[in-house]
């Protein structure tokens, strides 16, 4: 009986000192190295081609695609590698693009930080890209993680060297002019903008990151009567004349579910279900009667203020912008803070 008994505790005392030993130093697997995350996938063939391209930009609404623009895009890419940015979501394009044939593949990249704005590989297929499509999301975003970085740097290339179709929807539509309205500070509908024109929300400046030269002196909505957009817009305007140099200020907006397709020669189209606007300054060398802080907006000039033309998929005039120079509907102006029209 003695001799079980010993052996019985040395066995307990064995486990103990195992168990202790596990716990006071547990034993970790290895941590596999962390991927660059900037990639969420590639559909098609992994190898990269060079095909004939033709520029061309593509302004969409948001809501749903337009298919039509995509076929558009896919059409001026030569059928090469497609590519979409975005700084949040997931990669829902890949399959709808691929899907519509004549692509070598489609490749999203999420760029949510500053590294990955910069990295090298992410430089690299960017400028293999024969097209760009920009996603929507929250422009204050892509305005401040990717201006002055070498995304701006491939989508310039792009733009003026390889000459390869861009687009953006949403959010992304809202950064291709020369002027962006930021939404850095939050949102700001038509009555805010027009009732104080200097509402700290209405946040429009000049932007770097693709400044298209088809929207010289130009900025871009989306949404736009869906939302009620159009005081907004004639308020960014607005208080973009500081920054025109005299220069006829001029602004595109389009409806969601609808898409303007500018081809190499200037000649704007629209594609989808709905409408998108024309709007040109009449006087250029004349400021508005009221901009004032804290006060409603007049620019009124006649009731000529601003020249507007609404274009639909069923008219689809070609419109030339190049030059502006078409028959107009009417006009836009602004009395005491309400928008009027004739």
């Amino acid at each position: 009986m003695m001799s079980i008994s010993k052996n019985f505790h040395a066995v307990v005392s064995f486990f103990l000192f195992i168990t202790y030993s596990c716990s006071a130093a547990p034993i970790t697997p290895p941590i596999p190295p962390v991927q660059e995350s900037y990639s969420l996938g590639r559909v098609g063939n992994t190898d990269d081609i060079e095909s004939e391209t033709e520029s061309g930009l593509v302004l969409m609404g948001g809501s749903t695609d337009v298919d039509a623009a995509m076929r558009w895009m896919i059409e001026r890419s030569g059928g090469g590698d497609f590519v979409i940015i975005r700084v949040s979501g997931g990669a829902g394009y890949n399959d709808y693009l691929y899907g519509m044939g004549g692509l070598n593949s489609v490749e999203t990249l999420r760029l949510n930080t500053a590294e990955a704005s910069n990295n090298e590989k992410v430089f690299e297929i960017l400028k293999n890209a024969e097209a760009l499509f920009i996603a929507g999301g929250d422009q204050s975003q892509y305005l401040r993680l990717w201006e002055g970085t070498k995304v701006e740097e491939a989508i310039q290339y792009l733009i003026h060297e390889k000459q390869i179709p861009i687009g953006g929807t949403s959010a992304g539509c809202a950064i291709m002019g020369e002027f962006v309205y930021t939404g850095e500070k939050g949102s700001i509908i038509s009555q805010e903008a027009l009732q104080n024109p200097y509402d700290e929300r209405l946040t429009v400046r000049r932007s770097s990151l693709i400044n298209h030269p088809f929207l010289q002196n130009t900025i871009t909505d989306q949404h736009f009567s869906q939302r009620n957009r159009e005081g907004r817009l004639v308020g960014f305007l607005a208080r973009l004349k500081s920054l025109s140099e005299n220069l006829p200020l001029k602004a595109i907006a389009v409806d969601e579910k609808t898409a303007v397709a500018i081809d190499k020669d200037g000649q704007a189209k629209v594609f989808g279900q709905a409408n998108a606007f024309y709007l040109v300054e009449s006087n250029a060398d004349q400021l508005p009667e009221t901009l004032q802080i804290q006060t409603p907006l007049t620019w009124n000039l006649g009731q000529q203020a601003l020249k507007y033309k609404t274009v639909n998929a069923d008219q689809n005039p070609s419109l030339d912008l190049k030059t502006w120079g078409w028959e107009w509907d009417g006009f836009w102006f602004v009395e005491a803070g309400v928008l009027k029209n004739n």
